[in-house]
């Protein structure tokens, strides 16, 4: 008999993951072997490995290296016993990492204690870090992005190909009503990726579980006999995505209907698609609407959609050392109307002092005084 429909669903999730992880690598070290030929002899074209074909194992010096980040959770237990399972049938190294926020007492014993629950499910290596939180954007987001530095300070001194994040398909239903919440735009309805990056690496986290929902995680841990830990934090209303959680959401499916959560998913899905396309469109266009002197000329801004002309300003404003994630839709609009409104109106002033003018019929963004 077969395992479990829970424990057979994250398997086969982590499983796909790993295959594309190993194609990855496999086109990286084909590049790389490339590179050092002479230039005749080198491939026009590397073809990855198809889906489903597992790799030949290789040997352990060489063998690339996944790891997955553990908060000792029903999600994240569930991810690594998956990953315990799946990766040495493919040759795969297998370890895992804990983040220390130090947010609660007893913070220290709670890493202790994950780090021994990975040391059981056999994962090597395994590190627990612990980090300092800030301020900045708010506890969440603070907390984010300390977890986040640490993960890949973990990456980068392992040379980890992959790193595993349990992010589930509610995660990313929550996720896009806080982007509708905010009014951030198309780009923040899409959610969470599949596959992103850290700092050189921009394909180094994968979420395998955002086609699968929190109870069927939290079932392959309970079937197997998992221990987890249920963090309070997800269930105190101090937090704005714990209250859509316990609150939000429900009363959404109780207004609604079943079937929310699947419905946010898919439009998470639907508008990824639609923002890389128009992410696409905007480096196409861009290099069309500068002068020989490199300058954004506004009358050619102007011809273009806004949904693309605004991109191409914002990657503008970003080169000019405005912070992405400071850089709201209202900034946007501001400077849009320096294109679309011109009325004489004086600079805009932007996160990261960068300011935007129209002088001479070219749009100026760059470091202010």
């Amino acid at each position: 008999m077969g395992p479990h429909p829970a424990v057979a669903a994250i398997r086969l999730a982590v499983r796909r993951v790993l295959h594309d992880v190993l194609t990855d690598v496999q086109r990286t070290d084909a590049q790389r072997a490339d590179l050092r030929r002479p230039e005749a002899q080198r491939t026009p074209e590397l073809t990855p490995a198809r889906p489903g074909h597992p790799h030949p194992p290789r040997e352990q010096a060489t063998s690339p290296l996944v790891l997955v980040a553990c908060s000792g959770g029903a999600d994240s237990m569930a991810l690594a016993s998956a990953l315990a399972f799946e990766a040495p049938k493919l040759g795969i190294r297998a370890g895992g990492v804990t983040v220390d926020h130090g947010l609660q007492d007893g913070s220290d014993l709670r890493a202790a204690e994950v780090v021994s629950r990975l040391t059981a499910l056999g994962l090597d290596p395994i590190e627990s870090v612990a980090v300092d939180v800030g301020r900045d954007g708010g506890p969440e987001a603070a907390a984010r992005d300390a977890r986040y530095g640490a993960l890949d300070s973990v990456a980068e001194r392992h040379g980890a190909a992959a790193i595993l994040l349990g992010h589930t398909r509610d995660d990313q239903a929550e996720t896009v009503l806080l982007g509708l919440a905010r009014g951030s735009g198309i780009r923040s309805l899409s959610g969470m990726a599949a596959v992103s990056g850290g700092p050189g690496a921009d394909r180094r986290y994968r979420r395998p579980f955002l086609h699968i929902d929190r109870q069927t995680a939290r079932k392959a841990c309970m079937v197997q006999s998992l221990p987890v830990w249920d963090d309070p934090h997800n269930t105190d209303p101090a937090y704005t995505r714990s209250r859509l959680r316990h609150e939000g959401l429900p009363a959404l499916e109780k207004a609604l209907g079943k079937g929310v959560v699947e419905a946010l998913a898919r439009t998470a899905q639907l508008s990824r698609d639609d923002a890389d396309a128009l992410d696409h469109w905007a480096a196409q266009a861009e290099a069309s609407v500068r002068d020989a002197a490199g300058l954004l000329e506004c009358a050619k801004l102007y011809a273009l959609p806004p949904a693309v002309r605004r991109r191409i300003v914002r990657r503008a404003a970003i080169e000019a050392g405005a912070p992405a994630g400071a850089l709201f839709a209202r900034h946007l609009e501001e400077v849009d109307r320096l294109i679309t409104g011109w009325r004489g109106q004086g600079a805009i002033n932007l996160p990261g002092k960068v300011v935007a003018q129209r002088q001479g019929g070219r749009l100026v963004i760059r470091q202010g005084c």
